[in-house]
Protein backbone atom coordinates (compact mmCIF):
# COMPACT_ATOMS: atom_id res chain seq x y z
CA UNK A 1 0.00 0.00 0.00
CA UNK A 2 1.38 3.38 -1.32
CA UNK A 3 2.11 5.70 1.57
CA UNK A 4 -0.67 8.65 0.76
CA UNK A 5 -3.42 6.01 0.05
CA UNK A 6 -2.52 4.33 3.64
CA UNK A 7 -2.77 8.06 5.19
CA UNK A 8 -5.82 8.34 3.79
CA UNK A 9 -7.75 5.58 4.52
CA UNK A 10 -6.55 6.04 8.29
CA UNK A 11 -7.73 9.68 8.30
CA UNK A 12 -11.23 8.54 6.58
CA UNK A 13 -11.14 6.11 9.60
CA UNK A 14 -10.19 8.55 12.32
CA UNK A 15 -13.07 10.84 10.61
CA UNK A 16 -16.24 8.45 11.42
CA UNK A 17 -16.03 9.78 15.23
CA UNK A 18 -15.56 13.39 14.91
CA UNK A 19 -18.41 13.68 11.65
CA UNK A 20 -20.84 11.51 14.33
CA UNK A 21 -20.35 14.41 16.72
CA UNK A 22 -19.35 17.56 15.27
CA UNK A 23 -22.14 17.52 12.54
CA UNK A 24 -24.69 17.55 15.75
CA UNK A 25 -23.23 20.29 17.01
CA UNK A 26 -26.03 22.82 15.38
CA UNK A 27 -28.41 20.63 14.70
CA UNK A 28 -28.61 19.82 18.98
CA UNK A 29 -31.26 23.09 19.49
CA UNK A 30 -33.95 21.49 16.93
CA UNK A 31 -33.66 17.93 18.37
CA UNK A 32 -34.17 19.48 21.89
CA UNK A 33 -37.83 20.48 20.16
CA UNK A 34 -38.67 18.08 18.12
CA UNK A 35 -37.93 15.74 20.90
CA UNK A 36 -39.40 17.27 23.70
CA UNK A 37 -36.29 18.27 25.57
CA UNK A 38 -37.13 21.68 28.23
CA UNK A 39 -33.83 21.79 29.68
CA UNK A 40 -31.42 23.04 27.14
CA UNK A 41 -28.36 21.16 29.08
CA UNK A 42 -29.60 18.31 28.66
CA UNK A 43 -29.41 19.12 25.07
CA UNK A 44 -25.30 17.82 25.76
CA UNK A 45 -26.32 14.50 26.37
CA UNK A 46 -26.93 13.41 22.43
CA UNK A 47 -22.86 14.50 22.50
CA UNK A 48 -21.69 13.30 25.80
CA UNK A 49 -24.06 9.58 25.56
CA UNK A 50 -22.03 9.18 22.13
CA UNK A 51 -18.81 9.93 24.02
CA UNK A 52 -19.07 7.74 27.00
CA UNK A 53 -20.04 4.71 24.66
CA UNK A 54 -17.26 5.36 22.35
CA UNK A 55 -14.39 5.28 25.50
CA UNK A 56 -15.88 1.99 27.20
CA UNK A 57 -16.20 -0.13 24.00
CA UNK A 58 -12.29 0.45 23.67
CA UNK A 59 -11.46 -1.81 26.03
CA UNK A 60 -12.80 -4.73 24.03
CA UNK A 61 -11.66 -4.00 20.75
CA UNK A 62 -8.32 -4.03 21.66
CA UNK A 63 -7.76 -7.61 22.73
CA UNK A 64 -9.81 -8.53 20.18
CA UNK A 65 -7.82 -7.32 17.05
CA UNK A 66 -5.10 -8.50 18.83
CA UNK A 67 -6.14 -12.07 18.34
CA UNK A 68 -8.02 -11.58 15.00
CA UNK A 69 -6.83 -8.66 13.42
CA UNK A 70 -7.67 -5.11 12.90
CA UNK A 71 -9.59 -5.85 9.40
CA UNK A 72 -11.75 -8.40 10.67
CA UNK A 73 -12.97 -5.75 13.54
CA UNK A 74 -13.52 -2.79 11.44
CA UNK A 75 -15.60 -4.06 8.58
CA UNK A 76 -18.12 -5.50 10.81
CA UNK A 77 -18.19 -2.45 13.65
CA UNK A 78 -18.36 -0.32 10.89
CA UNK A 79 -21.57 -1.53 9.34
CA UNK A 80 -23.00 -1.92 12.44
CA UNK A 81 -22.25 1.84 13.04
CA UNK A 82 -23.96 3.02 9.75
CA UNK A 83 -26.84 0.70 10.95
CA UNK A 84 -27.17 2.61 14.48
CA UNK A 85 -26.95 5.64 12.35
CA UNK A 86 -30.22 4.91 10.62
CA UNK A 87 -31.83 3.51 14.04
CA UNK A 88 -30.70 7.17 15.57
CA UNK A 89 -32.46 8.93 12.80
CA UNK A 90 -35.30 6.98 12.64
CA UNK A 91 -35.97 7.58 16.78
CA UNK A 92 -39.47 9.20 18.15
CA UNK A 93 -38.07 9.99 21.74
CA UNK A 94 -35.29 11.52 23.44
CA UNK A 95 -34.21 8.66 25.21
CA UNK A 96 -34.76 6.34 22.23
CA UNK A 97 -32.28 8.47 20.44
CA UNK A 98 -29.96 8.54 23.67
CA UNK A 99 -29.86 4.50 23.63
CA UNK A 100 -28.70 4.78 19.39
CA UNK A 101 -26.47 7.23 20.26
CA UNK A 102 -24.49 5.16 23.02
CA UNK A 103 -24.63 1.86 20.77
CA UNK A 104 -23.38 4.36 18.13
CA UNK A 105 -20.33 4.72 20.11
CA UNK A 106 -19.62 1.18 21.38
CA UNK A 107 -19.70 0.58 17.55
CA UNK A 108 -17.67 3.59 16.19
CA UNK A 109 -14.91 3.28 18.96
CA UNK A 110 -13.46 0.52 17.01
CA UNK A 111 -11.87 3.10 14.36
CA UNK A 112 -9.93 5.11 17.09
CA UNK A 113 -8.48 2.31 18.61
CA UNK A 114 -7.65 0.28 15.83
CA UNK A 115 -6.34 3.08 13.52
CA UNK A 116 -3.82 3.80 15.94
CA UNK A 117 -3.21 0.13 16.41
CA UNK A 118 -2.86 -0.47 12.05
CA UNK A 119 -0.17 3.06 12.45
CA UNK A 120 1.77 1.17 15.92
CA UNK A 121 2.22 -2.29 13.90
CA UNK A 122 3.59 0.23 11.10
CA UNK A 123 5.63 2.82 12.25
CA UNK A 124 7.29 3.79 15.71
CA UNK A 125 8.61 6.95 17.42
CA UNK A 126 8.99 10.08 16.05
CA UNK A 127 8.04 8.30 12.26
CA UNK A 128 4.53 7.24 13.99
CA UNK A 129 3.83 11.09 14.99
CA UNK A 130 4.92 12.02 11.81
CA UNK A 131 2.11 9.46 10.26
CA UNK A 132 -0.10 10.35 12.61
CA UNK A 133 0.12 13.81 12.36
CA UNK A 134 -0.20 13.89 8.58
CA UNK A 135 -3.42 11.69 8.83
CA UNK A 136 -4.75 14.51 11.71
CA UNK A 137 -3.68 17.24 9.27
CA UNK A 138 -6.57 15.31 6.88
CA UNK A 139 -9.06 14.40 9.46
CA UNK A 140 -9.35 17.78 11.41
CA UNK A 141 -10.57 18.94 7.72
CA UNK A 142 -13.66 17.34 9.45
CA UNK A 143 -14.30 19.68 12.35
CA UNK A 144 -14.31 22.52 9.81
CA UNK A 145 -16.81 21.28 7.51
CA UNK A 146 -18.98 19.22 9.95
CA UNK A 147 -20.82 21.82 11.80
CA UNK A 148 -20.91 23.49 8.48
CA UNK A 149 -22.18 20.15 6.52
CA UNK A 150 -25.06 19.61 9.32
CA UNK A 151 -25.92 23.42 9.10
CA UNK A 152 -26.29 22.51 5.19
CA UNK A 153 -28.29 19.65 5.71
CA UNK A 154 -30.79 21.21 7.88
CA UNK A 155 -31.18 24.12 5.82
CA UNK A 156 -32.96 21.56 3.01
CA UNK A 157 -34.35 18.95 5.27
CA UNK A 158 -34.64 17.64 9.13
CA UNK A 159 -31.99 16.53 11.65
CA UNK A 160 -32.62 13.27 10.83
CA UNK A 161 -30.56 13.66 7.28
CA UNK A 162 -27.78 13.82 9.32
CA UNK A 163 -27.54 10.61 11.15
CA UNK A 164 -28.96 9.05 7.30
CA UNK A 165 -25.45 10.85 6.08
CA UNK A 166 -23.53 9.35 8.50
CA UNK A 167 -24.50 5.68 7.82
CA UNK A 168 -23.77 6.27 4.37
CA UNK A 169 -20.36 7.75 4.99
CA UNK A 170 -19.15 4.77 7.48
CA UNK A 171 -20.70 2.32 4.56
CA UNK A 172 -18.28 4.00 2.50
CA UNK A 173 -15.40 3.61 4.36
CA UNK A 174 -15.98 -0.08 5.20
CA UNK A 175 -16.42 -0.77 1.61
CA UNK A 176 -13.06 0.83 0.60
CA UNK A 177 -11.16 -0.67 3.65
CA UNK A 178 -12.40 -4.10 2.86
CA UNK A 179 -11.07 -4.05 -0.78
CA UNK A 180 -7.58 -2.31 -0.40
CA UNK A 181 -6.30 -2.81 3.14
CA UNK A 182 -4.65 -6.36 3.98
CA UNK A 183 -3.57 -7.10 7.34
CA UNK A 184 -0.98 -5.28 9.39
CA UNK A 185 -1.26 -7.41 12.32
CA UNK A 186 2.37 -9.24 12.67
CA UNK A 187 1.87 -13.09 12.59
CA UNK A 188 4.31 -13.04 16.14
CA UNK A 189 2.30 -10.52 17.96
CA UNK A 190 -1.02 -12.45 17.33
CA UNK A 191 -1.92 -13.37 21.30
CA UNK A 192 -4.55 -15.63 22.73
CA UNK A 193 -7.88 -14.31 23.59
CA UNK A 194 -7.87 -15.53 27.28
CA UNK A 195 -8.46 -13.74 30.88
CA UNK A 196 -4.47 -13.86 31.83
CA UNK A 197 -3.33 -12.73 28.67
CA UNK A 198 -5.43 -9.94 28.63
CA UNK A 199 -4.82 -8.79 32.03
CA UNK A 200 -1.05 -8.94 31.28
CA UNK A 201 -1.82 -6.96 28.32
CA UNK A 202 -3.67 -4.35 30.87
CA UNK A 203 -1.46 -4.58 33.73
CA UNK A 204 1.78 -3.86 31.11
CA UNK A 205 -0.12 -0.71 29.48
CA UNK A 206 -0.44 0.35 33.28
CA UNK A 207 2.97 -0.26 34.63
CA UNK A 208 4.59 1.05 31.78
CA UNK A 209 6.14 4.25 33.53
CA UNK A 210 5.12 6.31 30.05
CA UNK A 211 1.97 4.71 28.75
CA UNK A 212 0.60 5.65 32.09
CA UNK A 213 1.47 9.03 32.27
CA UNK A 214 0.70 10.24 28.75
CA UNK A 215 -2.58 8.62 28.89
CA UNK A 216 -3.37 10.60 32.28
CA UNK A 217 -2.32 13.77 30.65
CA UNK A 218 -3.82 13.07 27.35
CA UNK A 219 -7.44 12.44 29.43
CA UNK A 220 -6.58 15.38 30.93
CA UNK A 221 -6.46 17.79 27.96
CA UNK A 222 -9.21 15.66 25.85
CA UNK A 223 -11.38 17.02 29.16
CA UNK A 224 -10.54 20.73 28.47
CA UNK A 225 -11.68 19.89 24.33
CA UNK A 226 -14.57 18.07 25.49
CA UNK A 227 -15.97 21.05 27.63
CA UNK A 228 -15.49 23.20 24.53
CA UNK A 229 -17.05 20.84 22.39
CA UNK A 230 -20.09 20.68 25.17
CA UNK A 231 -20.13 24.29 25.59
CA UNK A 232 -19.90 25.92 22.21
CA UNK A 233 -23.64 25.82 21.07
CA UNK A 234 -24.59 27.56 23.95
CA UNK A 235 -21.88 30.26 24.07
CA UNK A 236 -22.60 31.25 20.57
CA UNK A 237 -26.93 31.33 21.13
CA UNK A 238 -26.75 32.71 24.33
CA UNK A 239 -23.71 34.67 25.42
CA UNK A 240 -22.78 36.03 21.82
CA UNK A 241 -26.74 35.75 20.28
CA UNK A 242 -24.54 34.78 16.88
CA UNK A 243 -25.61 31.34 16.00
CA UNK A 244 -24.71 31.84 12.80
CA UNK A 245 -21.14 32.72 12.90
CA UNK A 246 -20.67 29.51 15.42
CA UNK A 247 -19.69 27.15 11.92
CA UNK A 248 -17.76 29.64 10.73
CA UNK A 249 -15.57 29.72 14.42
CA UNK A 250 -15.22 26.62 14.59
CA UNK A 251 -14.26 25.92 10.97
CA UNK A 252 -11.49 28.16 12.22
CA UNK A 253 -10.50 26.33 15.25
CA UNK A 254 -10.71 23.22 13.48
CA UNK A 255 -8.22 24.89 10.68
CA UNK A 256 -5.74 26.05 13.25
CA UNK A 257 -6.07 22.29 14.43
CA UNK A 258 -5.21 21.30 11.58
CA UNK A 259 -2.46 23.84 10.52
CA UNK A 260 -0.54 22.23 13.92
CA UNK A 261 -0.21 19.35 13.19
CA UNK A 262 0.86 19.78 9.59
CA UNK A 263 3.25 21.76 11.12
CA UNK A 264 4.18 18.98 13.80
CA UNK A 265 4.38 16.37 10.37
CA UNK A 266 7.35 18.79 9.22
CA UNK A 267 9.04 19.26 12.25
CA UNK A 268 8.77 16.62 14.54
CA UNK A 269 11.46 14.28 13.26
CA UNK A 270 13.44 16.58 13.60
CA UNK A 271 12.88 18.21 16.53
CA UNK A 272 10.89 15.32 18.73
CA UNK A 273 8.21 14.55 20.24
CA UNK A 274 8.96 15.96 23.63
CA UNK A 275 10.48 19.15 22.76
CA UNK A 276 7.65 20.36 20.33
CA UNK A 277 4.31 18.68 22.57
CA UNK A 278 5.78 20.28 25.83
CA UNK A 279 6.20 23.55 24.56
CA UNK A 280 2.52 23.31 23.03
CA UNK A 281 1.11 22.30 26.51
CA UNK A 282 2.46 25.06 27.90
CA UNK A 283 1.40 27.62 25.76
CA UNK A 284 -2.34 25.98 26.03
CA UNK A 285 -1.91 27.00 29.32
CA UNK A 286 -0.56 30.17 28.76
CA UNK A 287 -3.56 30.87 26.15
CA UNK A 288 -6.01 29.56 29.35
CA UNK A 289 -4.69 32.43 31.85
CA UNK A 290 -5.33 34.78 29.17
CA UNK A 291 -8.68 34.04 28.63
CA UNK A 292 -10.16 33.45 32.07
CA UNK A 293 -8.42 37.09 32.78
CA UNK A 294 -10.11 39.03 29.96
CA UNK A 295 -12.88 37.14 31.11
CA UNK A 296 -13.06 38.05 34.63
CA UNK A 297 -12.31 41.52 33.77
CA UNK A 298 -15.37 41.75 31.26
CA UNK A 299 -13.80 42.51 28.35
CA UNK A 300 -14.75 39.76 26.07
CA UNK A 301 -15.63 39.58 22.69
CA UNK A 302 -16.63 37.46 19.64
CA UNK A 303 -13.16 38.36 18.32
CA UNK A 304 -11.27 37.69 21.38
CA UNK A 305 -12.93 34.29 21.82
CA UNK A 306 -12.04 33.37 18.28
CA UNK A 307 -8.74 34.07 18.72
CA UNK A 308 -7.92 32.37 21.80
CA UNK A 309 -9.42 29.58 20.68
CA UNK A 310 -7.84 29.42 17.25
CA UNK A 311 -4.45 30.05 19.49
CA UNK A 312 -5.33 27.34 22.23
CA UNK A 313 -6.57 24.86 19.72
CA UNK A 314 -2.84 25.23 17.73
CA UNK A 315 -1.13 24.23 20.95
CA UNK A 316 -3.97 20.97 21.15
CA UNK A 317 -2.99 19.73 17.45
CA UNK A 318 0.75 19.96 18.34
CA UNK A 319 -0.53 17.97 21.73
CA UNK A 320 -2.55 14.87 20.67
CA UNK A 321 -0.96 12.79 17.99
CA UNK A 322 2.41 13.15 20.19
CA UNK A 323 1.31 12.63 23.45
CA UNK A 324 -0.12 9.18 21.93
CA UNK A 325 2.77 8.27 19.93
CA UNK A 326 5.08 8.97 23.38
CA UNK A 327 2.27 6.43 25.05
CA UNK A 328 2.61 3.66 22.65
CA UNK A 329 6.58 3.93 22.60
CA UNK A 330 7.16 1.10 24.87
CA UNK A 331 4.06 -0.76 24.48
CA UNK A 332 4.25 -1.85 20.93
CA UNK A 333 4.02 -5.66 21.00
CA UNK A 334 0.39 -5.40 22.45
CA UNK A 335 -0.41 -2.41 20.20
CA UNK A 336 -3.84 -3.06 20.36
CA UNK A 337 -4.67 -3.96 23.93
CA UNK A 338 -2.66 -0.73 24.90
CA UNK A 339 -4.27 1.63 22.43
CA UNK A 340 -7.97 -0.03 23.90
CA UNK A 341 -6.80 0.59 27.25
CA UNK A 342 -5.25 4.07 26.92
CA UNK A 343 -8.46 5.13 24.45
CA UNK A 344 -11.00 3.98 27.62
CA UNK A 345 -9.73 5.89 30.05
CA UNK A 346 -8.56 8.68 27.61
CA UNK A 347 -12.17 8.76 26.63
CA UNK A 348 -14.30 8.19 29.43
CA UNK A 349 -12.23 10.54 32.02
CA UNK A 350 -12.23 13.34 28.91
CA UNK A 351 -15.82 12.99 28.56
CA UNK A 352 -16.57 13.26 32.21
CA UNK A 353 -14.53 15.89 32.95
CA UNK A 354 -15.97 17.89 30.00
CA UNK A 355 -19.49 17.25 30.78
CA UNK A 356 -18.29 18.53 34.02
CA UNK A 357 -17.29 21.76 32.33
CA UNK A 358 -20.33 21.56 29.96
CA UNK A 359 -23.03 21.56 33.02
CA UNK A 360 -21.12 24.72 34.54
CA UNK A 361 -22.17 26.68 32.15
CA UNK A 362 -23.93 29.84 33.36
CA UNK A 363 -24.27 32.38 30.79
CA UNK A 364 -20.35 33.73 30.72
CA UNK A 365 -17.29 32.07 29.21
CA UNK A 366 -15.79 31.74 32.18
CA UNK A 367 -16.06 27.96 33.04
CA UNK A 368 -14.67 26.69 29.56
CA UNK A 369 -11.80 29.54 29.94
CA UNK A 370 -11.21 27.71 33.99
CA UNK A 371 -11.61 24.21 32.40
CA UNK A 372 -8.56 24.69 30.00
CA UNK A 373 -6.21 26.13 32.41
CA UNK A 374 -6.95 23.63 35.58
CA UNK A 375 -6.76 20.71 33.29
CA UNK A 376 -3.83 22.33 31.25
CA UNK A 377 -2.02 22.67 34.60
CA UNK A 378 -2.86 19.17 35.77
CA UNK A 379 -1.77 17.42 32.49
CA UNK A 380 1.44 19.33 32.97
CA UNK A 381 2.16 18.26 36.43
CA UNK A 382 1.33 14.54 35.14
CA UNK A 383 3.76 14.98 32.31
CA UNK A 384 6.50 16.75 34.75
CA UNK A 385 6.33 13.38 37.26
CA UNK A 386 6.16 10.67 34.33
CA UNK A 387 9.49 12.64 32.97
CA UNK A 388 10.97 12.88 36.13
CA UNK A 389 11.14 16.36 35.90
CA UNK A 390 12.86 16.69 33.06
CA UNK A 391 10.44 17.90 30.05
CA UNK A 392 11.92 19.13 26.53
CA UNK A 393 14.23 15.31 26.78
CA UNK A 394 15.33 13.93 23.64
CA UNK A 395 14.25 10.08 23.12
CA UNK A 396 14.96 8.06 20.51
CA UNK A 397 13.19 4.77 19.38
CA UNK A 398 13.96 2.06 16.96
CA UNK A 399 11.75 2.33 13.91
CA UNK A 400 9.78 -1.21 12.94
CA UNK A 401 10.23 -2.01 9.09
CA UNK A 402 6.81 -3.39 7.18
CA UNK A 403 6.29 -4.59 3.84
CA UNK A 404 3.09 -4.58 2.46
CA UNK A 405 2.54 -7.02 -0.36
Amino acid sequence: MRFGLFVALIAALMAVTPLGIDSMLPALPHIGQSLGVTNENHQQWVIAIYVFGFGVAQIVYGPLSDRFGRKKILVPSLTLFATLSVVAGLSSSFPMLLAARLFQGIAGASGRVLTISIVRDCYSGRQMARVMSTAFMVFLMVPILAPSLGQGILLVGSWRLIFFFLAAFALLVATVLGLVMHETLHPEYRRRLSPRVIGQGISRTLTERNALGYTIAITLIFGALMGFINSIQQIFQDIFHAPNKFPLVFAGVGLSMAVAAFVNSRIVERLGTRKVSHAALLGMIAMAAIHAIIVATGHETILSFAVLQFATMFCFGLLGSNFGSMAMENVGEIAGTASSVQGFISTCGGALLGLVVGQSFNGTVLPLALGYLVLGSAALAVVFVTERGKLFRAHHSTPIEVHFD
